[in-house]
This record gives structure tokens, C-alpha cells and sequence, in this order.
């Protein structure tokens, strides 16, 4: 199992907060220094059923600065996996991989269900 989190997001935080008290092991990677390659962002995509806008961090600076709201709508699918490739800082988090499931974000439920 792999993570990609940023170490100011009190929601990675929670996240390996709570892999750590259920005995989960990962391997944790900085989003922003080296983000998700454009596979794992496929994997992932594939798990929210092509809604690409789930994989983006859309309250982040980065992604208002770009205006990516307006110009989301009207990209192509490799075209945002490539930006997201490129700009850890766009990607929502944590970024949980593991077979079978990827998720996106934490909501403790959702985690427990699923892991």
C-alpha cells in the first residue's frame, strides 16, 4: 500500500493516524516532491469511474490560481492526468494505492469499510 500525503494536511495527518491504530502498514510518499505518475493517477480514476475532478484538490491555491474550475470542464482525460502528474500540490489528499482499492481523501467510514 502506498500514500502520497503532504506533512501540513491535517487530513494526511488523520489518515496515517488511523492506518497506524488499525496495524495497516504503507509506504508513505510526498505528493509534492514526487507525485503520483500517470498510472497511479489512472488506477485511481478508474476507481472514481472517470469523474476526474474527484482526483483534484479544488479548495488548493495552485488549483484557483489556474482557474482549473473553468478549464476542467473542457479538458481531456490525458491532458488533467498529465497536469496532475506534474503538480503534486493540484492532487487531492491523502492519495491512498492499494489492490484492490485506491481512494482519495479521507473519510474514516469510507476507509473502514473498504481496507
Amino acid at each position: 500500500m502506498k500514500i502520497y500525503t503532504y506533512k501540513n494536511c491535517d487530513t494526511c495527518r488523520k489518515a496515517l493516524k488511523w492506518l497506524d491504530a488499525q496495524g495497516i502498514d504503507y509506504e508513505q510518499k510526498a505528493i509534492r516532491e514526487s507525485p503520483p505518475t500517470v498510472k497511479e493517477l489512472k488506477s485511481m480514476l478508474a476507481a472514481y469511474q472517470g469523474e476526474i475532478r474527484k482526483l483534484f484538490n479544488t479548495s488548493g491555491r495552485d488549483y484557483q490560481a489556474m482557474k482549473l474550475k473553468d478549464k476542467l470542464p473542457k479538458m481531456t482525460s490525458p491532458e488533467a492526468l498529465d497536469l496532475l502528474a506534474g503538480n503534486g500540490n493540484l492532487i487531492k489528499r491523502p492519495f491512498l494505492l492499494s489492490e484492490p482499492v485506491n481512494l482519495v481523501g479521507f473519510n474514516e467510514k469510507e476507509w473502514s469499510e473498504k481496507l
